[in-house]
């Protein structure tokens, strides 16, 4: 065929997604940590799933209002670095194809480009054997190509074709890889992504695998396992560690308001000679930046000479980001904008039968019943289910903070892969009288350390930085059990038997839960520790956890404050907080 229509498509999307669905077990394996986790794989199945529910029911008659409406799904439902930046693959893809009713072989060609620039615009410190890598590689392949292909079929085979040749090259980009051949997970997805595709488009859909997580995909030796960790971890250290993560919605102005012409160009220009991992939106005379830079202030003064602030939001991000996997997250939400807006006003007539909003509301990201009482009894107005296996979407967070009602809404993420999705929803978050942040709590002992210092009758700003300071004071250390056998920093991990943890970093191995607390908390507490508070969890019964608080206070009560308490989180045999 010589051009594809909206409903073939969306026939593509569809066998895309399945594909991915299908093989997103042995993704997450490729770079999983010896603890239960959702991981690469399940968070850009679960993206992409949040794209196909956008246009499942659409019989849209033009292939760019079906490519947008599918970009605007999966902005709303990304989670995880590797989600985000998907997003931006296909929301590039989707304003390549503007203006088209029908998608030829060039405009497809100049489609997959569109992908590459928009992914690479949003991640101003790219890294390379990423998945960025497998969309650049691929596209420029395509542009390259001395000859057009004489159909859609043959384009998607060379697309496929060279997104496996730069996928394998991967090792090749990342010397942490090379050691034992192990290919990006990210990358892999994405080509998982256009294996589906191009299987609908020679007219075979892929479709669904019933029970995929034992359909028998081929595992990664436990010594790729590792090395992959490793690699996730060297990444996040690369992309995060970079000052102050400075976000700003800014409301552009008019010359006679004293303000000066805006020219994004030069905008950009300027944010990106003064700051990092950049990300720019402009929708109308509304622009959306996230620029991670070493003086805040200056880019603040600078953006006020063109209009005046909505919302402002700086975040220390040493506090931040513990276990970012790869590249830099893409804070890009402008394709829906729009969709924020309609149902703000949707919504509008319902918040004022609520009544005036309140002055502070608090979310909190919760999983376990006890957990969430504990919250709530601390003052949380809104309990998000999601942890370590659950991580929340956007629209999660944005639903949340509707439930709020209130001018001021603080957001405890704790988990470390929560903090960006959080985040991301307080960016497209668009009403006017409600100011959403996020206090960027990575555990659950710092959440509720966070939660213990708020103060309803403080101003907003102090507020938070209050909650924000309470980070610092507080080290967490979990339990759990291995789910496979590895050596990681010297400890031998044995599948079945459970970890002691201090800040992700493993401290024993033993095959008792019990025992593996006790050397946890020996490990944790110093002559500086005043309060050490455990979170047993389900696999816990309470009396189990009377016995542990008496041995506890044995060992520490002359010096320390001691309270087990039952949390009843899954995964998570023990949470411990200790400041």
């Amino acid at each position: 065929m010589k051009t594809i229509d909206a409903e073939i498509l969306k026939k593509m999307y569809i066998s895309g997604a399945n594909n991915l669905y299908n093989h997103y077990p042995e993704i997450d394996r490729l770079n999983v940590f010896p603890v239960p986790d959702g991981d690469t794989g399940m968070n850009m199945n679960l993206t992409f799933t949040s794209g196909m529910k956008e246009i499942q029911n659409r019989n849209d008659d033009n292939v760019y209002d079906l490519a947008k409406a599918f970009s605007g799904g999966l902005l709303m439902g990304a989670r995880g670095n590797s989600g985000v930046i998907t997003s931006q693959i296909f929301r590039g893809f989707a304003e390549g194809l503007k203006g088209k009713k029908k998608a030829t072989i060039e405009d497809l060609i100049g489609a997959f480009k569109s992908a590459k620039e928009v992914a690479y615009k949003a991640v101003m410190k790219p890294v390379e054997g990423t998945i960025l890598t497998v969309i650049r590689e691929s596209s420029e392949a395509l542009c390259a190509l001395k000859k057009v292909p004489n159909s859609v079929e043959d384009l998607m085979d060379i697309l496929l074709e060279e997104s496996k040749k730069s996928l394998d090259h991967t090792p090749e980009l990342l010397p942490v890889l090379k050691d034992v051949g192990v290919v990006d997970s990210g990358g892999t997805g994405l080509w998982r992504i256009f294996e589906g595709m191009n299987s609908a488009a020679h007219g075979k859909m892929v479709e669904r695998i019933e029970n995929v997580e034992t359909s028998g995909s081929e595992v990664p030796t436990l010594e790729q396992q590792e090395v992959a960790l490793y690699a996730g971890a060297q990444l996040s250290e690369d992309e995060e560690g970079y000052g102050y993560c400075t976000q700003f919605i800014l409301r552009i102005g008019k010359p006679e308001d004293g303000k000066k012409p805006f020219d994004e160009k030069k905008f950009r220009r300027f944010l990106a000679t003064h700051g990092k991992s950049l990300v720019l939106v402009r929708d109308d005379d509304i622009v959306k930046v996230h620029v991670h830079t070493l003086t805040p202030g200056n880019m603040l003064n600078y953006a006020q000479n063109f209009g005046e602030f909505v919302t402002i939001t700086i975040e220390n991000m040493s506090e931040e980001h513990h276990n970012i996997e790869n590249g830099r997250t893409a804070t890009d939400m402008a394709g829906n904008i729009a969709d924020a807006k309609k149902k703000a006003a949707e919504e509008a007539a319902a918040a004022e039968a609520k009544g005036p909003k309140a002055k502070f509301g608090i979310i909190a990201v919760s999983s376990g019943e006890g957990l969430d009482e504990i919250f709530k009894e601390l003052g949380a107005n809104v309990i998000v289910s999601g942890g370590q296996t659950m991580n929340p979407s956007t629209q999660d967070f944005i639903e949340a903070i509707k439930k709020c009602h209130a001018e001021n809404v603080y957001i405890l993420p704790n988990n470390s892969n929560i903090v960006m999705a959080s985040s991301q929803a307080c960016e497209v978050f668009d009403e006017d009288d409600t100011v959403a942040r996020v206090v960027p709590s990575t555990t659950i002992p710092q959440g509720i350390s966070a939660l213990m210092m708020f103060n309803p009758e403080g101003e907003p700003d102090d507020v938070y930085n209050d909650m924000k300071a309470a980070l610092k004071s507080v080290k967490s250390g979990s339990v759990t059990y291995a789910i496979k056998d590895t050596d990681i920093d010297g400890v031998h991990i044995t599948k079945d038997y459970y970890m002691a943890m201090m800040d992700k970093k493993i401290v024993n191995c033993v095959k008792e839960k019990n025992d593996a607390l006790k050397e946890l908390v020996a490990s944790m507490v110093d002559e500086d520790c005043t309060v050490l508070t455990v979170y047993a969890g389900s696999d816990v019964s309470e009396e189990e956890a009377a016995a542990i608080n008496e041995e506890l206070v044995s060992e520490y009560g002359d010096d320390m404050d001691i309270d087990v308490k039952m949390g009843n989180q899954p995964v998570y045999s023990f949470l411990v907080g200790i400041e």
